[in-house]
């Protein structure tokens, strides 16, 4: 049996057996094990249960808030990595304290960095509210979501240590990291599936993405190993790429969706589309990400494989890939025609969050479809593009991971701190900074890696000008990505003490996925009228639009 197909065959198992648990109301909590779950979140603790507060929507506000300090950290780490690709020597002086920074070494540590700190952290805290929201219910445990979150932190910081050295004597430092981080996941996926099995409300689609994506990633992990493939280069491949599909791109994808439609107050534009992105997730390979899969290997404590395929791997693997471009065109047009439902982006065009979320929505297609001809390449063998894998993989994070989970925890904040950011001008401003400075900067970097491949297959020795000018002015324009993430950061701390309060939330059932009213400009379908959201009870009302011809506006004020 192909190796693809046999680890795919494992892991949509699993996955289908972790669907029909939760929707039998999740046999395995039954009341002794709910009790001793809440046992090991809280009380199982001990005085560090005692710490905090447990308010409602305190884990949520401290996991984004530190997802913050982690924007700042992770553009800083690739903006000098940047800059030491074209100046080798321009940090020499801290080789008197024995750390020697190269630029591949800090590229590793940004992506940890933003991935897992940045990104990683956003999408778990604004889930943790999310999650709850749509269901109608408390989270069951605040104190837990308070206190993992700075473990996970922990985990981040050692992950990025390891980036730099990972063996300290005996210690596998990124191993370690990995560990830390598996035990807080668990306890997020416990505490999120315990507030699940205590809600009797159907969940919405954006709620099943968001579970999906954290459980899956553990899922993945566990289907290499029992198919066996986790010491061949194609199983290290895989569970890369299916580890991204679901933590980052399917939560990214739940995550995206609510915010969007929330944010914009416009219905969600299709909740069959949306499904198309779950089924999309689960059932294709994601693109995105580096051919090289040394992160999960590394995560994993395994010794890298050569790449290896048969024919029908190299078949499988190329078409599964191909097809997961439906699921991201429908990501990307269900969030861009959600904004747009009804004009109320375009007349406010300020509100805090919907701005990254748009521009993320954008950059979907082009990244994935540039992902798809990187990863087919590698599948065939052929490596022709792999020099430009490593910046693409950098945009994918700058331009599409960072945007939508940032835009959607902006978009929570207010609705768990009570305060909204203190500068709507500044967050404008750094929006423009941090898309300007990551599309610009990481694009001219991008040519100057495509005019070294080209050196390179004309066997063309010597450093090009043309690229060193590219590689510097890339890495310049880059600096606006770590200024951004700076005023984003005083925006939104400073926001928590001295912002606007806000004076009202909606409820759930005012929320755009369980409307009260459809307004009906036109003559439409049934089908298209429930793929919005509408529900038995929703009202049809009619709006009659006039067609007279319009007058010109005399802007002239009258005696």
């Amino acid at each position: 049996m192909d190796t693809i197909l046999s680890v795919l065959a494992v892991f949509w198992v699993l996955i289908i057996v972790s669907y029909l648990l939760m929707e039998k109301g999740l046999g395995i909590f039954g009341q002794v094990t709910r009790g001793l779950t809440m046992f090991l979140l809280e009380k199982a603790l001990g005085p560090g249960s005692d710490l905090v507060e447990g308010r409602k929507g305190s884990g949520s506000m401290v996991w984004i808030i530190q997802g913050v300090v982690w924007l700042f950290i992770s553009s800083t780490l690739t903006f000098i990595g940047l800059w030491l690709a074209h100046d080798p020597v321009a940090l020499h002086s801290l080789e008197a304290w024995g750390y020697h920074p190269v630029s591949s070494e800090l590229f590793y540590a940004g992506k940890f960095a933003a991935l897992f700190g940045c990104v990683g952290m956003f999408i778990i805290g604004t889930g943790l509210h999310i999650l709850p929201n749509l269901l109608e219910v408390n989270l069951a445990s605040e104190k837990n979501a308070v206190l993992t979150s700075f473990a996970w932190t922990l985990s981040v910081i050692i992950l990025v240590i390891g980036s730099q050295n990972n063996e300290i004597g005996p210690v596998n430092v990124i191993l370690l990291g990995t560990g830390l981080n598996l035990v807080v996941t668990i306890a997020i996926i416990a505490n999120q599936l315990l507030t699940k099995a205590s809600s009797t409300v159907e969940l919405a689609t954006p709620g099943w993405l968001i579970i999906f994506g954290l459980i899956g990633n553990p899922i993945a992990v566990i289907s290499v190993f029992l198919s066996g493939e986790y010491d061949s280069g194609l199983g290290q491949w895989l569970v890369y790429h299916l580890s991204g599909a679901t933590f980052f791109f399917s939560s990214i994808a739940g995550i995206s969706l609510y915010s969007a439609s929330f944010g914009s107050g416009n219905p969600l534009w299709s909740r069959t589309v949306a499904g198309v992105v779950i089924l999309g997730t689960i059932f294709t390979i994601n693109p995105f990400g580096n051919s090289d899969p040394s992160m999960a290997i590394d995560m994993l404590g395994l010794t890298s494989a050569e790449l290896i395929l048969s024919h029908q791997d190299n078949v499988a693997g190329s078409f599964l890939m191909a097809l997961a471009i439906i699921p991201i065109i429908a990501l990307s047009s269900n969030i861009l025609i959600t904004l747009r439902g009804t004009d109320i982006f375009v007349e406010n065009p300020d509100s805090a969050g919907i701005p990254e979320i748009n521009f993320g929505a954008w950059m979907l297609l082009p990244l994935g479809v540039a992902s798809l001809f990187i990863q087919t390449d590698t599948l065939s063998g052929t490596n022709e593009l792999v020099g430009i894998s490593n910046i693409l993989h950098l945009m994918v994070i700058w331009t599409i991971l960072i945007p939508l989970s940032m835009g959607a925890a902006i978009q929570v904040l207010p609705s768990v701190s009570g305060r909204y950011p203190l500068s709507q001008n500044r967050a404008r401003l750094a929006f423009w900074m941090i898309s300007a400075g990551a599309l610009f900067g990481l694009v001219l970097t991008m040519m100057s890696d495509i005019a070294d491949v080209v050196l390179i297959e004309a066997s063309i020795e010597g450093q090009n000008a043309l690229s060193h000018t590219l590689r510097k002015a890339g890495s310049v324009i880059f600096y606006g990505t770590v200024l951004g993430s700076i005023f984003h950061s005083t925006n939104l701390f400073s926001g928590l003490y001295r912002g606007s309060k806000v004076s009202s939330t909606k409820s759930p059932s005012e929320t755009t996925f369980k409307i009260d009213l459809f307004p009906l400009t036109s003559t439409t379908t049934i089908r298209k009228i429930l793929a919005t959201g509408a529900v038995l009870d929703t009202k049809i009302v009619p709006t009659f639009e006039s067609k007279e011809s319009g007058n010109p506006t005399s802007l002239h004020e009258e005696e």
